[in-house]
């Protein structure tokens, strides 16, 4: 292991004297914010990029491994959402002295939990919306908004945010998903990182097909 130090996803500062980039895992106080090893974050606080994540409507933000987190993206969750099918969308039920009742859900425009495959980039004050699913090892632009499913290795920008193209052929994205390297130990991946970032991407195949037999 480099400098004889192994690999610790319970480490919070992983760069020796730089608190502002923290591996997100042991961070995490909210047990409806569950996120995977070695994720980090471009800041020292990781839920205060989380808004609107509210116990009664059950939804969790779920986020992968190796996932690279850049300042300012925010996560927001169904708890933004407004009632929609009603004549005014004011959350009289929220604030003080109105007499109403919170809705039904099915009445809010729940979309479900928010889940961040593995090995995805997602770039500097990205918005990510309610429940969207976001596929591994996808790229997601600066700026972007992102309020729809994107698929593994796909790169997309924007607002809203749109595919610009797959970020491989779909014959390694398949051996990709298949290969699954960030379910590997630490020192297996540490063997693998030639291939990891390898930009010969006919010898990532090949490497990938031996791997797998």
């Amino acid at each position: 292991m480099k400098d004889g130090k192994y690999p610790d996803p319970n480490t919070i500062h992983p760069v020796a004297g730089y608190e502002k980039e923290i591996y997100v895992k042991p961070t995490i106080t909210n047990p409806n914010i569950i996120v995977g090893d070695f994720t980090y974050i471009a800041d020292s606080d990781f839920e205060s990029h989380v808004s609107h994540l509210y116990e009664w409507n059950g939804d969790k933000l779920i986020i992968g491994k190796f996932c690279q987190i850049a300042a300012g993206v925010e996560f927001i969750m169904n708890g933004a959402n407004h009632q929609m099918n009603s004549v005014s969308t004011f959350p009289f039920y929220t604030l003080e002295g109105w007499e109403m009742s919170p809705p039904e859900k099915i009445d809010l425009p729940l979309k479900g939990d928010t889940v961040i495959g593995n090995d995805v980039w997602i770039g500097q004050n990205a918005v990510i919306l309610p429940g969207v699913h976001i596929g591994d090892g996808a790229i997601i632009g600066a700026n972007s908004v992102v309020g729809s499913d994107i698929e593994p290795y796909t790169i997309v920008v924007g607002n809203p945010a749109k595919k610009l193209r797959k970020r491989f052929d779909d014959e390694l994205i398949e051996l990709l998903l298949a290969f699954k390297w960030w379910n590997k130990c630490a020192e297996e991946i540490n063997q693998l990182i030639p291939i990891l970032t390898c930009s010969d991407l006919e010898k990532v195949k090949d490497r990938i097909k031996k791997q797998l037999n």
